[in-house]
């Protein structure tokens, strides 16, 4: 027969003379408090619930306790509090505070229909888990999974976010590329070795402007790294002159996205570029004298010197017109190290030591921004089989990014974490201790005392509290081509 020890309380080593004891009877706790300011977020940008417009619920009302804008909210609050798989909520659904942030009636699961889920008021993994894997072909008489994403809208939403935050045009913006690998540790669908990451990947393809995230597209590693690019700033291009027509629009990649192809269509489109450049033997013996110019400075200073060059260049094959290219010769204390950019920017509109050095190297901002999604947001968590599910996982991670930049750009800027990255606003302001106690008429979320943020916490609230809700109207879609 087996022995039930039911343990009420802990003895622990003795505080001086008190008796030190621990209890689980604190009642509803939770240690994700400070996520009422996602939830205040959202509540005046409306991010996440855009997001779940982008999917069509081919289920039978009558039997839905979880609706997907629950569904959505449920797993980009889970990813923004660092809960990056989807076994954590089974745990996560008795936590009636990201019942509140997920939208439940009744935080506590009180109103369930079965006994068993009493208590339970969110969707467990393999409700979630359903959603993601819906194939794009189902229906209402698809058997288990009926929640279909509509990729289109889904990659549209994004740079609607980016345009509603802006009420007024700006003069010129520059969008960034750049690749990235997702490691893959299982069989999943377009997996390939990539020989220089060194490991079976995805090679993703983020497209930023500044913080703002305009695309993050899952692609197989078997292919070139500026593979559909061009497709992909076609459309982010034509969206957003449908909303701001007379702003300049400025692509920036490294020497990976240096194709004919890519610079060609820029130009037909009046879209100028700031490209990265291989270096070769030409370009290398086209700044010989600055090469040798940096040399003597670097010997007359024992600092690291720097002379540009501005001049025009044209490849014997490849390239359809001769471009301007800028050359960085510069020398080092391990020698010589010149680099490349080519550029469509004319050279009145922007000398060349300010176009390599304030225009070209700012991309390397980017690099943090793919390292906030990729290491803190977890969008490298590719586990499903098919490529479909792993995008849905890479779009709900990119949804995090988006929220968590929105409470950085609306409620820190001006404060000490103005320029903090998601792991640290997480840390510090999210992870909050708090009781919980849900009422008829309130729920009570008594944060813990000892908080060593609180007044930030206190400022950051009352400044989204302030914000004043405007309805989000996405962008008009470009013409349909026949």
């Amino acid at each position: 027969m087996t022995t039930e020890c039911n343990q009420q309380s802990f003895g622990f080593h003795a505080h001086f003379s008190r008796a030190v004891i621990g209890r689980f009877d604190g009642g509803s706790i939770t240690s994700d408090g400070g996520a009422l300011l996602l939830r205040e977020v959202e509540a005046k940008t409306g991010i996440i619930g855009q997001f779940a417009a982008c999917f069509t619920d081919h289920r039978d009302p009558e039997l839905i306790e979880h609706s997907v804008a629950e569904l959505v909210a449920q797993r980009v609050y889970g990813l923004a509090l660092g809960y990056e798989d989807l076994n954590d909520h089974d745990d996560l659904r008795h936590d009636p505070m990201l019942a509140v942030l997920a939208g439940k009636k009744d935080p506590t699961g009180g109103d369930r229909r079965r006994e068993r889920d009493r208590g339970k008021a969110l969707a467990g993994k393999s409700t979630l888990n359903r959603m993601e894997l819906t194939p794009g072909d189902a229906n209402k008489d698809s058997r288990y999974k009926k929640i279909v994403i509509d990729k289109r809208k889904a990659e549209r939403f994004f740079v609607d976010v980016f345009l509603d935050a802006h009420p007024i045009s700006p003069q010129r913006i520059v969008l960034d590329l750049d690749p990235t690998d997702a490691i893959l540790h299982g069989h999943q669908q377009g997996r390939f070795f990539h020989g220089y990451y060194g490991h079976y990947c995805y090679l993703p393809l983020y497209v930023f402007c500044g913080e703002f995230l305009l695309c993050a597209r899952l692609r197989p590693s078997c292919i070139d790294a500026p593979a559909g690019s061009v497709k992909i700033l076609r459309r982010i291009v034509e969206q957003i002159r449908a909303v701001w027509p007379t702003t300049q629009i400025v692509v920036r990649g490294d020497s990976g996205f240096c194709r004919e192809h890519l610079m060609a269509w820029c130009e037909s489109n009046h879209v100028d570029f700031v490209l990265g450049m291989a270096k070769n033997e030409r370009l290398i013996e086209e700044i010989q004298a600055e090469l040798e110019a940096a040399r003597v400075q670097y010997e007359a200073t024992q600092q690291s010197s720097r002379v540009f060059k501005d001049f025009t260049y044209q490849t014997q094959e490849s390239w359809s017109r001769a471009r301007r290219v800028v050359g960085k010769a510069e020398h080092l204390e391990k020698g010589s190290n010149p680099r490349f950019v080519v550029t469509s920017i004319l050279p009145e509109a922007m000398d060349a030591r300010t176009l390599y050095e304030d225009e070209y190297c700012a991309r390397g901002e980017m690099e943090n921004r793919i390292k906030e999604q990729q290491l803190y947001l977890f969008a490298d968590r590719c586990s499903a089989a098919t490529m479909r599910a792993n995008q849905q996982r890479v779009w709900f991670s990119s949804v995090s990014y988006v929220l968590m930049q929105a409470l950085r750009r609306l409620g820190l800027e001006g404060t000490q974490l103005a320029k903090a990255q998601c792991h640290t606003i997480r840390e510090k302001l999210l992870k909050i201790g708090a009781q919980i106690k849900v009422t008829v008429r309130k729920v009570w979320v008594s944060l813990a005392e000892g908080c060593p943020y609180a007044r930030l916490f206190a400022e950051v609230a009352e400044k989204l509290q302030a914000l004043v809700a405007r309805p989000f109207i996405p962008a008009r879609p470009p013409p349909l081509r026949c």
